[in-house]
């Protein structure tokens, strides 16, 4: 077998990666080992049997238990800095710090520790097994002292030791397979919640415990009930000497290929209040906000993809961004927050596409349009965001929140655009060149009040919100192309130009509001009564020019009214059956109104719909670590304005898209179900779920092909068949010890697609299928290493025109370490490989290997300043792929992302105490 010069250096590179797992402890440094011992008695002098004694250094991290005389022993002591801990249930944990101890032959006899009674004991289970867990109804707190992690290391480092929380490439976090939607501190939200600002700001010595909180909205908190979809919020608790300290970083960064980084960010923590402000620009997608929190629904598809160190953004970006943020109390009963960020992204993206469009009709028994593009594309967005919270507490029974939203977002974009398509015999080559501006502006208020009765359980909840969103945009588009028919003898050929202005402006207006009564019935049950109302008006208009002849084209021009008004009355009752059994029942009728009006054609529709909304649930909680929850629920889904606006928009001339006036809402029927176990002795957890979706009146696409052209028509139209069936699991579990941690996760998604291809419907499926393992192993605080693969399946089969399957294959391998050489140098690689099949064959670089290394030294002060060199896709193969699949279309796409390049950088961090301390 002959292996060329790349396959070569691949080779060896991995061997040495892998070689690092086997290699001795001598590799590392020589220790000498030392001995810790002593005694542990309560008030009385009297010694302890079983206590828990957990030994920390500069190189350790021991268990052990006292014995029946209360005895302990640590025998093989690498480090310094020695911390000792010691907790029983029913007494408070002791802690003792030896920071000065730095002996390489005494025994260190630490003496008799004496442990006293707690005075309240807690109602959770505490875990103390190397990892200790608290496990509450909605809440799993992980106390990080328990972890292996460098703790010179911001937050989003230690997150990735904990189990079932996993850390993707962009910053996005996991937690039990749910994307992080907010993050708070000490229960208030750091920087308005975003995510990566405190994963990449917050120094993880900060932190005593991170909380992941399964939360309902503050309705469902409220009233002492749960809806049916949560979202995973990260509460950082701090450590009580960090609750009051001045703290920041800056760094400076550059390297080959112009690669620049600078940043800084300066925060204040004053015992609940917050002060904080970030600044940074950079051209390595170094993101320091999250540009947009994560949605907290569904379940997000990145955490499949942890074995991919490539960064995932596409093309080239310069990224300059400013923030501050506030939270503190304005009285004793009103507490403020706010936030503000701007940032400016430019984009760089080339690229090119590969779209199937499948069917049966014209010149041929099997016509698929297929359509390759190459593509550039650049862009800049400028992005400002204000966002306040307001808390109060008007009485001791009413309490009203208050949060307003303001952003403003203005882009520039320029596109080009070389087209091949072909339809058997007939072929389309052309230019397509478009520049657009946009402004849009955005408002947005959300209000929640409470009011508590002198009964307990009685109370009355509102909530209202009402946003407003405006989209200006201009665009200057030219559209040359050049069809030929070889059918014909000799070939026919047709040339079409297009050259247009199209000025367009939509505004849209939203009221959803919501009055709930909840009151407790006998025998231990609630009953609900509420009423919902939402509405939406959008006023839209577009005037398009032929910048050739300089006059409006009456009949792509339109300007357009719709609303949609959504009125629903129902109950819900809800029953403990006793301690392990919850139900709920409840009936809803929804009236919904769907309206129209084109004014300059003098059109109007309207079109009011009746739908009965039962729901359901059942939760059964087997044991005080394992339950079942099972939801059926029922909601309305209204169709966009560019499904029903009934004007031509040919801006792309080989896809000409016409709205249906006519156009109903959907109705969508759901069933929820997740199942979840903790195995807390054996360190395991399950978690899995099944949800089944049925949408009737489905608003789906009716494609059509323009007769012996490759030109195709899209419209829209209603109909029947629709459904899905998701599910996922996920496991994790100690190997061996408690070193080595495994993580399964997988998912499994089927969608029944229906789609019209000329006028004929058409039922599609599309099976997405997606299986990844991790593994994490720690040694002490020398070396740590990640292994990560990842498989996934995406198909496509289609009834008609065509019985036909697309098929793509990927599949990811993944390999991070770690080695800490003595106390200040730190040497890290990171190696993935990527594997692609069945994409477009005249792709280049489909399976590509990325190799990233780095190098860090600490120095001064507490280790508060980091020297840094990395290497960033050492084998300069970093691209990315993905499909799609709508309808009887098929989308492949590839793009340029950030490559190889080597960069130096500079971090302080900066820290100041009260002077107490």
């Amino acid at each position: 077998m002959k292996l060329r010069g790349g396959d070569i250096i691949r080779f060896i590179l991995l061997l040495s990666i892998i070689s690092l797992f086997f290699l001795p402890k001598s590799t590392f440094g020589q220790a000498t080992k030392k001995e810790v011992y002593g005694i542990v008695v309560d008030t009385a002098g009297s010694p302890l049997k079983g206590v828990s004694v957990h030994l920390t250094s500069s190189r350790d991290t021991l268990f052990t238990s006292t014995s029946a005389t209360g005895y302990f022993r640590f025998g093989r002591v690498l480090g310094n800095d020695i911390r000792i801990s010691c907790s029983q249930i029913g007494l408070s944990i002791l802690e003792r710090s030896y920071p000065l101890y730095n002996s390489s032959t005494a025994k260190l006899d630490v003496g008799k520790l004496t442990m006293f009674p707690h005075v309240s004991l807690l109602k959770e289970i505490v875990i103390q097994k190397y990892k200790p867990i608290v496990y509450k109804q909605d809440t799993v707190q992980f106390n990080l002292e328990a972890f292996q992690f460098d703790r010179r290391a911001l937050l989003e480092e230690a997150l990735k030791a904990l189990p079932n929380v996993q850390v993707s490439r962009d910053g996005s976090v996991y937690a039990f397979g749910k994307a992080i939607s907010s993050v708070k501190v000490d229960g208030k939200k750091f920087f308005g919640g975003d995510v990566l600002t405190a994963t990449r700001n917050l120094p993880a010595d900060f932190v005593k415990s991170v909380q992941v909180i399964d939360f309902y909205g503050d309705e469902a908190t409220a009233k002492g009930i749960k809806s049916a979809e949560s979202e995973k919020v990260l509460n950082i608790v701090l450590k009580e000497d960090k609750k009051k300290i001045t703290f920041g970083q800056a760094t400076l960064g550059g390297g080959t290929a112009e690669r620049y980084l600078g940043s800084i960010g300066v925060n204040r923590f004053d015992n609940g209040k917050e002060y904080s402000m970030v600044s940074s620009m950079n051209n390595t997608n170094t993101n320091l906000f999250s540009f947009g929190s994560p949605n907290g629904g569904e379940r997000e598809r990145e955490m499949g993809e942890l074995a991919d160190f490539a960064d995932p953004t596409d093309g080239v970006n310069k990224i300059s961004s400013i923030g501050a943020s506030f939270s503190s109390p304005l009285s004793k009963k009103v507490n403020a927050s706010g936030k503000y960020s701007f940032t400016q992204r430019n984009n760089n993206t080339v690229g090119n596409s590969f779209l199937q469009s499948i069917y049966g009709s014209g010149k041929g028994s099997n016509t698929a349009i297929s359509n390759y593009e190459d593509y550039k594309i650049k862009s800049v967005d400028r992005t400002h965001k204000m966002d306040w919270d307001f808390d109060m507490k008007l009485s001791s029974k009413d309490q009203l929140k208050i949060s307003p939203k303001l952003s403003w977002t203005n882009s520039t974009s320029r596109t080009l655009k070389d087209r091949r398509i072909r339809n058997n015999r007939l072929s389309s080559t052309g230019k397509y060149e478009a520049a657009n501006s946009t402004e849009s502006p955005a408002a947005a208020l959300n209000l929640f009040y409470v009011r508590s009765f002198d009964k307990p359980g009685r109370k009355i909840l509102y909530t209202f919100h009402s946003d407003f969103n405006s989209l200006d945009k201009d665009e200057v588009l030219s559209d040359d192309n050049t069809a030929i028919d070889s059918s014909l003898t000799p070939p026919k050929v047709t040339n079409t130009y297009l050259n247009q202005m199209i000025r367009s402006n939509n505004e849209s207006k939203n009221i959803q509001s919501r009055l709930s009564l909840v009151e407790p019935v006998d025998l231990g049950g609630v009953l609900e009564i509420n009423y919902d109302f939402d509405y939406t008006r959008i006023d839209a208009s577009r005037s398009t020019i032929d910048n050739t002849l300089q006059s409006e084209i009456d009949s792509l021009s339109l300007k357009y009214d719709y609303s949609f008004a959504n009125n629903k009355v129902g109950m819900v009752y809800r029953q403990d059956i006793g301690k392990n059994v919850k139900i709920n029942l409840g009936f809803a009728v929804q009236a919904s109104e769907l309206t129209g009006a084109l004014t300059n054609e003098n059109i109007r529709t309207s079109y009011p719909n009746v739908n009965l909304v039962p729901s359901a649930g059942l939760k059964w909680k087997f044991t005080k670590d394992e339950d079942l929850a099972i939801d059926y629920y029922g909601r309305n889904n209204q169709p966009s304005f560019y499904q029903i606006q009934p004007v031509v928009d040919n801006t792309n001339t080989q896809n000409i898209v016409i709205g249906n006036k006519d156009l109903k809402s959907e109705f969508a029927h759901s069933i929820v179900s997740k199942y979840r176990k903790s195995m807390t002795r054996k360190g395991q957890y399950l978690e899995a779920s099944l949800a089944y979706n049925l949408v009737n009146d489905k608003i789906v696409a009716n494609r059509t092909i323009e007769p012996n052209s490759t030109v195709q028509k899209t419209t829209y139209r209603n109909t029947e068949g629709y459904f899905d069936l998701k599910s996922y699991y996920l496991f994790t579990a100690s190997l061996f010890s408690d070193n080595l941690q495994m993580s399964l996760n997988g998912n499994a998604d089927y969608y029944n697609n229906i789609s019209y291809v000329n006028d004929k419907k058409s039922f599609g499926g599309h099976f997405l299928f997606t299986q990844a393992i991790q593994f994490r192993y720690a040694w002490n605080d020398i070396f740590e290493a990640e292994l990560n693969g990842n498989y996934s399946l995406n198909r496509a089969t289609f009834d008609w025109p065509v019985r036909d399957n697309i098929t793509a294959h990927s599949g990811i391998v993944g390999l991070g370490s770690k080695a800490y050489m003595g106390k200040h140098f730190t040497i890290g690689l990171e190696l993935s490989q990527k594997f692609n099949a069945g994409y477009s064959s005249s792709w280049s670089n489909i399976n590509p290997t990325i190799i990233n290394a780095y190098m860090e030294y600490t120095f001064g002060r507490n280790n508060l300043g980091m020297l840094r060199f990395q290497g960033f896709d050492l084998m300069n193969q970093n691209t990315g792929i993905s499909r799609a699949v709508v309808g009887n279309d098929i989308l492949d796409v590839q793009n340029n992302r950030l490559a190889r390049y080597f960069m130096l950088s500079l971090n302080i961090r900066l820290q100041k105490y009260p002077k107490k301390s």
